[in-house]
This record gives C-alpha cells, structure tokens and sequence, in this order.
C-alpha cells in the first residue's frame, strides 16, 4: 500500500508540472503595432518571472484591461506614464535612447 501512495504522489507531481510547464503567464504577449518606428512585444513572462512583478505592479492603475488600451505616445513615456512610469532610467533601462530595446523591425 505505502508504494501506491508514494507512486500515486509521483505521478501527480510529474503530470502537475508537465501541464504547467506550457501554462501562459498573465495575458501572454502583446504586441503594439507601432508605424515607422517597428513593433513592440510585452512580454508578462518576461516582468512576472525574471523580474518577479506582481499583475497589481501595472494592472489597476497603470493600464486598463486588453479591451480597454489606449494609444501612449513616446513624450508621455518619457513624462512617466505607461511603460515609462518603470522604464526611467532608474527602476528599468529608460525609454529615451533605447529604441531597440523594444522596437522591432
């Protein structure tokens, strides 16, 4: 009996991380299609895992929900809105002078 219980054990954890392993992180990607200046790519991977933020670092008063986003325009990241409320220079890489950072073409 205490073998069944230890391969039951076993097999749960085996199939609990191979199904989550594939799991996508917050809303996945978003991609912006921005004209002229290339692409950006958010990456919730990205910020939650390797920077370990929380949905609340952003959602709820940062950005509003997939439905509801807005077009920022570049002044009003370097003025600290968006993603330049993080992306300062202090926090995280400035917006201003590290256009490929981000924008891809």
């Amino acid at each position: 009996m205490p073998r069944l219980v230890t391969i039951s054990l076993a097999s749960a954890v085996v199939l609990f991380l191979l199904t989550s392993g594939g799991a996508r992180i917050g809303g996945g990607d978003i991609t912006f299609k921005v004209k002229g200046a290339g692409n950006v790519t958010f990456s919730h991977e990205n910020h939650v895992v390797n920077y370990e933020l929380r949905c609340t670092h952003c959602h709820d008063s940062l950005f509003l929900t997939r439905a509801k986003h807005r077009k920022v325009t570049m002044k009003q990241m370097q003025q600290g809105q968006s993603c330049g409320a993080c992306h300062n220079g202090k926090r995280a890489f400035s917006v201003k002078g590290n256009c490929v950072l981000c924008h891809t073409r």
